[in-house]
């Protein structure tokens, strides 16, 4: 039986029938227990134990009028330890060229997901994942597809109107497939892509097309960029990804091929690890596997069977038991 990748809790309560409601967002902005994050640039303002959640007393009256302003959702009972449960969070969104910010925290910087993710506790990382799907889609849907005339937040910032035509446009999430490809002898297949590191490798992923169901997707796509066939697949979890705005849906998939053939267009080299081989290259450098925060990485140590070290761990873990007793206590 393929076991499920776990799945995180919910950290916030979304409110989504609330936040259609007309002056809700506004209610929520006048009390003065909200909390404000803040993005500019496809960044979000931390400080030095994560997200900053700025209090709206402090940094509301050097806001524009022109910021973008959504509704997050309030704090779940118990997920994070510097907002009290309960707390109404929104989120602005600054415009590029805002400019210097001298009011923030001295101690606060805009980073983006992939340079922090894997430092973030759970919760600010799926604060930090919502707020950044949302916000890019309303800096890419300033205009009404159908028209071109201008579009104006509603919903709390959930919805965009069209000036002209009244037609309502909602965020979008698209749905890919991220599948760890596993041959008859138990090797995983792993590829490096043109855009990364030449010793960089992870799993393959791609678009679901229309009229496609995710499993269909997948096999195209393992099928198109590596070359391989698969006979079975399996679903196995799904991460909310910001970039630009998918829905990763995780695949534990097998195949009789032995051979792998590259696409020569996204794909520069596909590759066999055993359990061993992979361990070893990855702690003597010959090969990057994808970072923690990704599903990719899950869906790798899903197949591995626990955690893969990294070279500084490797370095701890060698520390550790060299300290410890016989009996097995340090």
């Amino acid at each position: 039986m393929i076991q499920a990748l776990p799945t995180p809790a919910a950290v916030l309560e979304r409110n989504c029938e609330q936040r259609s409601e007309t002056g809700y967002l506004d209610k929520v902005q006048g009390s003065p227990g909200h909390r404000i994050v803040l993005f500019r640039g496809g960044r979000a303002l931390l400080d030095g134990t994560g997200l900053a959640y700025l209090d709206p007393a402090a940094a509301g009256p050097h806001l524009p009028s022109d910021a973008v302003t959504v509704y997050l959702g309030r704090t779940l009972p118990g997920t994070h330890p510097q907002v009290p449960d309960g707390t109404d969070l929104v989120l602005k969104v600054l415009a590029d060229d805002a400019g210097d910010l001298p009011w923030v925290p001295r101690d606060a910087s805009f980073s983006g997901y992939r340079d922090v993710g894997d430092t973030l506790g759970a919760t600010d990382a799926a604060v930090f994942i919502e707020a950044q799907a949302v916000a890019n889609w309303h800096v890419s849907h300033r205009f009404c597809p159908r028209c071109g005339a201008r579009t104006v937040p509603e919903h709390s910032g959930w919805m965009r109107r069209c000036t002209v035509d009244g037609s309502e446009h909602f965020p979008r999430t698209d749905p890919a497939a991220i599948v760890a490809v596993v041959g008859g002898d138990d090797r995983i297949l792993l590829a490096s892509n043109f855009a990364w590191d030449a010793n960089r490798y992870s799993t393959v992923a791609g678009f679901i097309e229309a009229g496609e169901n995710a499993e269909q997707g997948a096999i195209r796509e393992i099928a198109e960029e590596v070359g391989v066939h698969l006979h079975a697949t399996h679903y196995v979890g799904s991460q909310a990804w910001p970039f630009p705005r998918s829905l990763m849906l995780g695949f534990l998939a097998y195949t009789h091929d032995t051979v792998a053939v590259p696409d020569g267009t996204e794909v520069r080299e596909a590759r066999w690890f055993s359990r061993g081989e992979l361990q070893a290259a990855v702690l003597n450098g010959e090969a990057v596997i994808s970072r923690r925060l990704s599903i990719a990485r899950a869906l790798i140590e899903h197949w591995y069977g626990s955690a893969i070290l990294e070279p500084g761990e490797a370095l701890d873990h060698e520390e550790a038991a060299g300290h410890a007793t016989p009996g097995g206590r340090a």
